[in-house]
């Protein structure tokens, strides 16, 4: 296990600056999940710590190793670093346990132990003798992960590993390859695009966004304190309503809500859909609203309500249990802490 440390990493490919002063941790034997938008520069980053990128700034550090920085990169095999690709990317001429003994170095792949011991990390003891078209989808990429373990290596790193894998089975197999990396005490750094994803799989959670670390904090901090807006918007659905904040209260088309410490003046309120709940349209408390649409996702649904607000309506999103209610006249009210984003300065 190693800790991970990125300080002040640039990365220019051609004319365009990709990545702009990044700064990221990640504890040893924690999973770390960098998350942003395609283009955001996230698998530069990964390529970056990989050793396959190099940067014009900055320094890399796993462990007490400085891997790139002031005149020094270190080529990949000398890393100590593992990557899982996003497919996988097994030699299918190969058997399962061949596969695996791949990752060893080549004196120790003829009849090492550790073949089996990390099939057996990755919920696949057994399988030695199977050959990667004998296998589904989320078992290949458990046989990827455990030939990225066999070498003990003290940095794994993940490239969008379930992107390949419908959504049903994509569920299950983060589940295993989590307890896989709890199990061999792993160091992993994770990047994706998928919220869901990040937000299960991690320790923390790095939110990338035009080539710089938005927010870094655990799944729980960002998504319910988002430092900014934008990291809102994309780490989860928002309910935004324009507001104007006076002695920690904003009044907002849902009536007054809590935002304690926060500035006086007009911005924007941040809520998830899970906030916002539905009552009847005779009762006294929330705010009146009409019922004009939604979807239904079987486990819940997202019913669309429209709400008088100064100058016209504003349309909020509030997620239910069962199914979409008939349209028509609802109250809405609200639960938990609301987010307040004051409005940017104006520039000269």
């Amino acid at each position: 296990m190693s800790t991970l440390t990125v300080r002040g990493l640039d990365v220019t490919l051609g004319d365009l600056a990709v990545l702009r002063g990044v700064d990221l941790e990640v504890p040893s034997g924690s999973v770390a999940a960098v998350l942003g938008p395609s283009g955001c520069g996230k698998t530069t980053l990964l390529r970056a710590v990989a050793g396959f990128v190099r940067p014009d700034r900055g320094e890399i550090r796993i462990g007490d190793t400085v891997v790139s920085g002031e005149g020094r990169h270190l080529a990949p095999e000398r890393r100590g670093t593992a990557l899982v690709p996003q497919e996988g990317a097994l030699f299918p001429h190969l058997s399962v346990g061949e596969n695996v003994a791949f990752g060893l170095p080549r004196a120790e792949r003829r009849r090492s132990p550790r073949v089996g011991e990390v099939l057996a990390l990755v919920g696949l003891a057994g399988f030695e003798e199977r050959h990667p078209d004998e296998l589904s989808g989320g078992q290949q990429q458990r046989v990827a992960l455990a030939r990225a373990l066999a070498p003990d290596p003290s940095l794994v790193l993940l490239d969008e590993p379930f992107s390949a894998l419908d959504a049903t089975l994509r569920e299950s197999v983060r589940s295993q390859v989590r307890e896989a990396l709890d199990r061999s005490r792993a160091t992993a750094l994770v990047v994706t695009h998928d919220q869901d994803e990040a937000l299960s799989i991690a320790d923390t959670v790095a939110v990338l966004d035009g080539g710089r670390i938005q927010m870094h904090d655990t799944p729980q901090a960002v998504y319910r304190a988002p430092v900014a807006l934008g990291v809102a918007r994309f780490v989860g659905q928002v309910v935004e309503l324009p507001a104007a904040v006076s002695d920690g209260v904003a009044a907002t088309a849902l009536g007054a809500l809590s935002v304690a410490g926060a500035p006086a003046g007009r911005g924007v309120v941040m809520l998830r859909p899970e906030q916002l709940r539905l009552l009847p349209a005779d009762g006294a408390d929330g705010a009146p609203g009409e019922v004009v649409g939604g979807e239904y996702f079987g486990h819940d649904a997202l019913v669309r309500v429209r709400v008088p607000a100064d100058g016209g309506a504003v349309e909020v999103q509030v997620r239910t249990l069962g199914e979409v209610p008939v349209r028509g006249a609802v109250r809405v009210g609200v639960t938990g802490a609301a987010r307040f984003f004051p409005v940017p300065p104006q520039q000269p």
